[in-house]
């Protein structure tokens, strides 16, 4: 399984709590729809200042080519030109990683 992460940072004159709530409530609706996407995780920063990031995203996919074709889709044109609207997309590392779980007590 392979995971993106994204440590995210709001455009400049956005608000937290707008950045929360687009992200939330508009943009994951969107993002939902990524061709063989397999897992969506949002985590929204409680203290942004401090932590110098709004959020991490985790995107889940079966491969790297998934990955690949995920956001060369029509679809994913249409995704990052959402994020674009309310993510600096010059601030924050973006994380290509292969997850091995070593422990889930969750389920």
């Amino acid at each position: 399984m392979m995971k993106m992460v994204d440590l995210l940072v709001r455009k400049d004159g956005m608000t937290h709590e707008e950045f929360e709530e687009y992200w939330l409530e508009e943009h994951s609706e969107l993002a939902k729809e990524l061709p063989g996407l397999r897992k969506y995780v949002t985590s929204v920063s409680k203290d942004p200042e401090k932590a110098g990031y709004d959020g991490v995203l985790e995107l889940y996919f079966d491969s790297t080519a998934d990955m690949k074709a995920a956001f060369d889709s029509e679809k994913g044109t249409e995704v990052m030109a959402d994020a674009a609207e309310f993510i600096d997309t010059e601030q924050g590392p973006t994380l290509i990683l292969d997850e091995t779980v070593q422990l889930d007590d969750l389920d």
